[in-house]
């Protein structure tokens, strides 16, 4: 029978899995939003939403299925954000593809052909995608190096000796030698920021064809292919049987209620649904539900306070966000070009949908990704028709 109380022990896994997760990820989702040309308060809003919105639905997916349900912002799709050109529209045509994209999230969830068909895009040319959206964003530390040598070389060198010790802790550990770098530059002005704790800013959508297809589509099949369906067979390697359709659209539902207020994507997370899902969250697998409890609970806390961590990134450098941005997605780019490039028949279409996503184009007026997914789709079809 389950426990009132959660286990202290998943109280501790909990606050690590919330503070990878959320320290990790955070500055990919401001570059995404800024991206999109949200203003300081509509980031400060969208970071602290989809901390709150992935917090509760962790939370209630976790406590009503009693299994360790861990949800997250989609940094994929952050990542994607971050290369896009702006809807026409400004941020709010953004927020229309963000509620575009949770609708087909929950679409996925209750019409079996779409999450089949979301599924069936092969994963070679998904993390080819993914990859060539993150390649732009990876090359910017590098940049920094040589720009800004004295604030990007110590959080590089930090990210990289953290990481020699413990994997889950270099992000976090290079968050924190930015912050003293700031600190230090500033000089003698006060990065104190003027409020503590955020408010909500709520952004009318517009909706257009052009953001739909151009953002929104994209963001779907990234966040599915890279984030849902991953997470769901992370949840079963470990024993559990997840009702996928269900949680699809549970988190494409948080995605919706959370979009208007700047949220760009809820979903299933992996990595740190393996953290909440193993023996080390609790020995009885009936209890480690409770670290994605926690987690959420933390997660929840963590958004409370977007506002005081969007005014300190504000005196940052971009590069240097950039670089802690890029750096945190390192690791994300060599997972995404190995899967890409791992089946040798597929070799040729992942490579085509990789170097058109990472080119940047925009051709009537639909981004890269949406390019090289088709090119590559194309490529994809005419060799297998071949063979």
């Amino acid at each position: 029978m389950a426990r009132s109380l959660p286990p202290v022990q998943t109280i501790s896994t909990g606050l690590v899995v919330a503070v990878v997760g959320f320290f990790s990820s955070f500055p990919i989702v401001l570059q995404g939003l800024a991206a999109m040309k949200a203003s300081a308060a509509e980031s400060a809003s969208g970071l602290m939403m989809a901390a709150v919105a992935m917090g509760l639905a962790a939370v209630i997916l976790s406590l009503w299925y009693k299994q360790p349900i861990s949800v997250a912002w989609s940094t994929p799709g952050a990542a994607l954000l971050a290369v896009s050109a702006p809807p026409a529209a400004g941020f709010s045509g953004a927020v229309g593809a963000f509620l575009c994209a949770g609708a087909l999230t929950v679409l996925a969830g209750l019409w079996r052909p779409l999450g089949r068909l979301a599924a069936a895009i092969p994963t070679t040319l998904a993390q080819a995608m993914l990859g060539g959206v993150l390649l732009p964003l990876c090359i910017i530390p590098f940049k920094a190096a040589v720009e800004l040598p004295w604030q990007a070389l110590p959080v590089i060198l930090t990210w990289f000796i953290a990481g020699r010790v413990n994997r889950l802790f270099a992000v976090p550990a290079a968050v924190i030698a930015a912050a003293i770098v700031v600190v230090l530059n500033v000089g003698d002005s006060s990065v104190r920021p003027e409020l503590f704790v955020a408010a909500p800013v709520w952004t009318m959508p517009t909706f257009s064809v052009a953001s739909a297809i151009g953002i929104g589509i994209p963001l779907f099949i990234v966040t599915m292919a890279t984030q849902n369906i991953p997470g769901i067979a992370v949840m079963r390697s470990y024993g559990y049987s997840p009702n996928t359709g269900k949680l699809f659209s549970a988190v494409g539902g948080a995605s919706i209620l959370s979009a208007p207020f700047g949220a760009p994507a809820t979903c299933l997370a992996a990595i740190t649904a393996a953290m909440c899902s193993n023996e080390d969250s609790h020995p009885d697998p009936d209890q480690r539900y409770w670290s994605a409890v926690m987690a959420g609970v933390f997660y929840c806390i963590f958004g409370v306070f977007a506002v005081a961590i969007t005014g300190f990134a504000a005196h940052a450098d971009p590069l240097l966000m950039g670089t802690l941005t890029g750096i945190a997605l390192i690791g994300v780019l060599a997972n995404a070009t190995f899967a890409a490039l791992e089946v040798p028949a597929e070799r040729e279409a992942a490579i085509l949908t990789f170097a058109i996503t990472a080119s940047g184009i925009t051709v009537f007026g639909l981004g890269a990704a949406v390019w090289g997914l088709a090119a590559g789709g194309i490529a994809y079809l005419v060799a297998n028709r071949t063979r």
